[in-house]
């Protein structure tokens, strides 16, 4: 007798079925999905490396001595970061976080880090989401991640607003990767949809900057707020082409 037949039936098509959505979706199509897309000019890609790096940077302990910074270092001046707050101030609610005075740039950059495969805070907030369970500004969102959002926003709209009024020509740039990416993704969005308690009137002071983002909102809104958010997602890069259905394969994993 083979070992296929002890195996129930319905369990073997159910992974078959996920083996072939596997297959379609992470390596299949990941070379056609933006073969038909335009390429970024020099000047749309200037801030990426440069903003990368300081995503990267959130995960220092001491920028003064840094532990992992890459070649060439993180091209950050330390004592232009302006506040940190990791996993113990956010209290898990969202990923560690940091301001940082860019002078050279006249930027503002709010850089959140991505996803801690060690903290189940993260994972309660990348999981915590059904479909449809969520409305805004007349689309939809990820819930988990607009929760996180809005604490963030909540906490640290009075330290933004200042900062804004001291450096009026200043853009506030939001950056993040993963599940940061996510969670920035829709933190802009709650910012330009309160951008009166920011003291801000002009739309284009906002930019937005995802490395890899965990999806998170609906078409309609990902096109309406084109002009503030840029997503960069490598072709061979599994998180940002998750689908929704696949968080419940998570849930019934982890929950």
């Amino acid at each position: 007798m083979s070992i296929a037949c002890c195996c129930p039936v319905l369990e073997c098509v159910y992974c078959l079925a996920c083996a072939r959505w596997a297959w379609q979706k992470c390596l299949y199509t990941a070379g056609h999905e933006s073969e038909h897309w335009g390429l970024a000019t020099v000047e749309e890609f200037e801030p990426v490396p440069r903003l990368c790096r300081l995503i990267l940077a959130v995960y220092e302990d001491d920028l003064h001595n840094p532990l992992w910074a890459p070649p060439g270092g993180y091209g950050i001046n330390p004592d232009w970061v302006f506040l940190r707050r990791n996993d113990q101030e956010t209290e898990g609610r969202a990923p560690p976080y940091m301001i940082y005075l860019d002078h050279e740039n006249a930027d503002i950059v709010f850089a959140v880090r991505g996803l801690n495969l060690a903290k189940e805070s993260d994972y309660a907030v990348l999981l915590d989401n059904k479909l449809g369970q969520t409305k805004f500004d007349g689309g939809y969102v990820h819930n988990g991640l607009l929760k996180a959002a809005e604490w963030v926003f909540d906490a640290e709209c009075e330290v933004l607003r200042e900062l804004l009024k001291k450096n009026p020509s200043y853009t506030l740039t939001f950056a993040g990767h993963s599940l940061g990416a996510g969670l920035v993704a829709l933190l802009v969005m709650v910012a330009v949809q309160n951008r009166s308690k920011l003291g801000i009137t002009e739309r284009n002071r906002f930019r937005c900057y995802t490395i890899a983002p965990a999806r998170c909102m609906s078409l309609n809104l990902a096109v309406r707020y084109a002009d503030v958010i840029n997503s960069v997602v490598l072709q061979d890069d599994f998180l940002p082409r998750t689908t929704t259905a696949l968080e419940d394969v998570f849930k019934s994993l982890f929950w």
